[in-house]
Formats: structure tokens, sequence, C-alpha cells
């Protein structure tokens, strides 16, 4: 939204000249004379009070035309974890048995609340409920190794084997002993140039990349989970990792192709569709005409844009090279601001 109320721009701008860091994230200033967009701490040179307009989410900054800031970087830097936040995520994977208390955070010094909050911000959860998840995935690991049910349960820190049933069947929607066999899709965040995105992946492939704005994020979580007969749980595992590298590489313009392994249910000719979406040239755009011609039925044009909507895994499956045939810029779950730049930041990696 923009901030039209005479005394919160004047707030604002008075905290963009002192660089306050507790408005981090509250705002997002876009510059007229020089059409960037950036935080409160950015130490560019500041523009005069008639140069600017504030914004209330970064995505009303690109959608209203302008460009991240180069220095203060503000889609990664508004939407990054806080120290202590990070602190807590590092504890939890570096110890995904231990139970992390508020009193154990508050005696290294970390706020219990201002993680909870940030975990309820960009999760959609506590982070006791983020821990939770983490142990029950190492949990479900260890069972599918052999491992019995009771050593598992009280080596995770549970006091009963009730107490780690309950739990067990609430996160994987079954029993310990009915789990061993099943699937687990496991979600992960992750910040970019354009804000910041979830990613999904199974033990065999990503099958999720979406910035975290997408509309209709929750139907395609209900959707996929349907479709792969499993349950969503915070975690990563190596395709998550692998891929996460590669997206940094894409965005520093080192990378123009991917590797990670892909997990992309769908009907035949979804499939047919989004097999051909890869194999556009980095740097190059084509059409939806051109697209059916592609998979041999010409007269799909419709089809077509049906199944890029519905393509799940942003940028790797790169649907944001498909415009009309007129070179407008059609449809994109992102935004047309986010193809826009996706297109412009290939074009100038391209060579």
């Amino acid at each position: 939204m923009l901030i039209t109320e005479n005394k919160k721009i004047e707030t604002y701008y008075q905290a963009l000249l002192e660089r306050k860091q507790r408005f981090v994230g509250i705002f997002f200033v876009g510059v007229k004379t020089t059409s960037v967009f950036c935080i409160a701490t950015c130490r560019a040179r500041k523009p005069k009070l008639e140069n600017v307009e504030f914004y209330t989410s970064f995505k009303e900054a690109l959608d209203h035309g302008y460009r991240p800031c180069k220095i203060c970087k503000p889609t990664e830097n508004a939407n990054e974890a806080p120290e202590q936040v990070k602190w807590a995520i590092a504890l939890v994977k570096e110890n995904p048995k231990e139970k992390i208390t508020d009193d154990h955070l508050r005696k290294n010094n970390k706020s219990p609340e201002v993680i909870r909050r940030w975990f309820k911000n960009n999760y959609g959860m506590t982070f006791q409920a983020y821990q939770r998840m983490y142990r029950i995935n190492n949990a479900y690991q260890e069972l599918k190794k052999g491992k019995n049910t009771t050593r598992t349960a009280y080596d995770s820190g549970y006091e009963s084997l009730s107490g780690f049933g309950y739990t067990f069947k609430k996160i994987m929607g079954n029993s310990p002993q009915k789990s061993t066999d099943s699937n687990i899709i496991l979600i992960s965040r992750l910040t970019t140039p354009l804000g910041p995105m979830f990613m999904c992946a199974t033990e065999n492939g990503i099958c999720l990349l979406e910035f975290v704005d997408r509309r209709m994020l929750e139907t395609e979580f209900k959707d996929l989970q349907k479709l792969l007969k499993a349950q969503i749980i915070a975690g990563e595992n190596e395709p998550i990792k692998q891929a996460k590298k590669e997206i940094a590489e894409y965005f520093e313009g080192e990378r123009k192709t991917f590797d990670v392994k892909l997990i992309t249910p769908g009907t035949e000719f979804q499939n047919s569709v989004w097999k051909v979406l890869q194999e556009i040239e980095y740097g190059k755009t084509v059409s939806y005409q051109q697209q059916a011609v592609k998979i041999q039925n010409p007269k799909a044009i419709r089809a077509v844009a049906s199944a890029n909507g519905n393509n799940r895994i942003s940028i790797i499956v790169p649907c944001h090279r498909v415009i009309g045939k007129d070179g407008t810029m059609t449809g994109y779950g992102g935004g047309i601001e986010r193809k826009k730049w996706l297109i412009e930041h290939e074009r100038n990696h391209a060579s």
C-alpha cells in the first residue's frame, strides 16, 4: 500500500535519514529520481522528501516500477532472519534431538518473543512447532533405517512413548509404526533479490519453489501433499541444499542451467509443457503460441498458458520466459514486475 498519511510519511522519512534499524521491513522507500527502492538503513545518499514515496511492502514498490537498490538490497535484507533467529535455527539443525526452551534462549541473551514472532510471520508457525517438525523428521529418518520406536522416542528427547506417538501422528498423519514407508516433503525458506521463497523437496528432488506472497500458495501445498501422498514438514535435505546453492548462483549471474533433480507431479500434458519450458534458452523468450507448436499442439494456446500457471517450480522451470505473442508481459504467479526483472537479469548475463 502506498503511504499517503503525512504524519507517517514524516516519521518514515526521518527514520530513513537516521537509518533506524527498527524500521527495516516496516516501509520501502521508492526514489523517483533513480527509480530504485530502499530500506530504512540504506547507506546511499539521501533523496529529498519530495522525491520519495513510501510503500508497506517491497512487492508494491516493484509493481510501481521501482528496482531493488544494489546498496541495501531491500528484498533480501528486509526479509532476512535477524541474527538471533539465525542462531536459533542453526542450534536446531545442529541439535535436532534436543528441545530448546525459552529459558535456554534467554540464558544465551536471545529473545523468545522476537524469535517466536519472526517464525509466526515468516513460517506461519511458532519456533517450538518448527523444532518439533525437525525432531520428528529426524526420528522418521531413524525409523526408516530400522531403529525401533522405543529407542527412537527416548533418543529424540521424549519422556514417554505416548507423547512421542501423539506428536508423530499429528505431524506425519500416521503412527511411527505405520510411517516407515510413507513419503515426506520438507519445506525450507530462502531469501533472494526478489524476496523470500519457499522450497519443498522429497529425498528424490525439488517439487516446489515459489515466492512466499504467491496467490494460491496454500492450495499448491494441499495439492502437492495429495499428489505425492506425503506430509509437508519443516526441514532440509540434499536436494534443498543443492537447489539453494544453484539459485544463489543464478541470481549472481553465474548459473544459466540447473542440475538439481525435480519432481513434477501432474498430467501428461502438463509435463510436456513443463519439459518445453526447460528447453527455452537462458536469456530468450518465446510466446505461448510457439510453446504450443513445440509440443505439436498449435491450437492448445490456452491450455499451455494454464499449464504454465500450474507450474510449481519457479525459475528452475522458467515459465517467466514465456510472453504474449505481441511481446507483452502476460500473467506470472510471482507478479509481472518480477517477471520483467528475471528476463532483464538473464539478458544482461546471457553473454
